[in-house]
This record gives structure tokens, C-alpha cells and sequence, in this order.
């Protein structure tokens, strides 16, 4: 048992490191987003909408990184707090996908608008190649979602069950517990009162 916990102390320490650092990189992203967006403003000779686009880029990225950074640290807490392993992972994906379409959007938009304005209209097939590829996996995300709902929403109720008799369990231990004590009072009560 004692292996255990160490194995379970193990994976959690090395969950939130690595949450941690995910968050880190988010903070720093953030970071280099705002110091773009105003070197692009105090920098006349490069367009605004350029340092804008790569500004919104970075925050994107750092989204992505962020809700990864709250997925791999909710992932090993999620039975402490009384909710389903899968129901939460299945969250985080969702999320963390939908987060990575977005940016693969926004860099498939910035191609093209990049490779329209420099004439280069044969270079137009990477930007189409990333807008299929972002498609193929929200498509993926929806398959996914539609043969995981099933098992998540039993496992969810396992899980509320599981936890609704550990709660009565504890409920009857603290009725015992408070039965035992106003006998016991009783007992001292009715002891004191009566003449030896």
C-alpha cells in the first residue's frame, strides 16, 4: 500500500511540474504577444495589421498552452474532487482541440493573406492544406465526442454513486458518533445526579 501512495505522490508531482510548466510558457507567450503588439505600434515602418495578426497568433498559442497546462494538472486530481477521469479528459481535449483548430485557422488566414498580397498564388496550397487538415480534425473531435458520450455519461454516474454511499457512509459514522456522545452524557449526567 505504501508503494502505492508513493507511486500516486510520484505522478501527481510530476503531473503539476508539468502543468506548471505549461502555464509558464503560457505567461511567457502572453508576454511576448503584448511586447510585439507594441514594438509593432511604436515601429512605423512595418505595418500594424502584421504585428496585430502575430500578436493574436501568440495569445492563441498560449491559450493552447494554457488549457494543456489545466488539462494535465486536472487529469490526476480529477477523482479527488468527486468528478468522472473520463468526463474531465474528455473536457480537456475538447478544449485543447478546439483551441489548436482556432490557431491553425488564424495561421492558414495569415498565409493567405501574406502570400495574396506578395502575389504568390501558387504557394496557396499550404494555407488550403492546413484549412483540411484543421477540418479532418474537428471532424475527428466530433467522432470522438459521439463514441465517448455513452461511456462518460455511466461513468459519471458510477462515479456520483460512489460517492453519494461514501457520503452516507460518513453521514451514519457521524450519527453513531453523536449517538454515542449523548450517551455517554447521558451516562455521566444520570451518574452525577443520583446519591451513592
Amino acid at each position: 500500500m505504501l508503494l502505492g501512495t508513493r507511486l500516486f505522490e510520484y505522478k501527481t508531482a510530476v503531473a503539476l511540474l508539468f502543468s506548471g510548466i505549461f502555464h509558464l510558457i503560457a505567461l511567457l507567450l502572453v508576454f511576448l504577444a503584448v511586447s510585439d503588439f507594441f514594438s509593432g505600434v511604436g515601429n512605423p515602418e512595418i505595418e500594424l495589421i502584421t504585428h496585430v495578426i502575430k500578436s493574436i497568433n501568440n495569445l492563441v498559442i498560449a491559450l493552447a498552452m494554457y488549457e494543456l497546462g489545466v488539462g494535465v494538472g486536472k487529469e490526476y486530481t480529477a477523482d479527488e474532487q468527486g468528478e468522472s477521469v473520463f468526463v474531465s479528459v474528455r473536457r480537456t481535449i475538447s478544449r485543447f482541440v478546439g483551441t489548436v483548430c482556432i490557431a491553425l485557422v488564424l495561421e492558414a488566414l495569415i498565409m493567405i493573406i501574406k502570400y495574396s498580397q506578395l502575389e504568390l498564388a501558387g504557394n496557396l496550397y499550404y494555407p488550403v492544406a492546413i484549412l483540411v487538415a484543421c477540418s479532418l480534425l474537428l471532424a475527428s473531435l466530433g467522432a470522438f465526442l459521439a463514441l465517448t458520450r455513452r461511456v462518460c455519461e455511466e461513468d459519471q454516474s458510477s462515479c456520483d454513486q460512489q460517492h453519494a454511499l461514501a457520503n452516507k457512509k460518513a453521514a451514519a459514522n457521524v450519527t453513531a458518533s453523536a449517538t454515542a456522545d449523548t450517551a455517554a452524557v447521558g451516562n455521566t449526567t444520570t451518574g452525577v445526579a443520583q446519591p451513592v
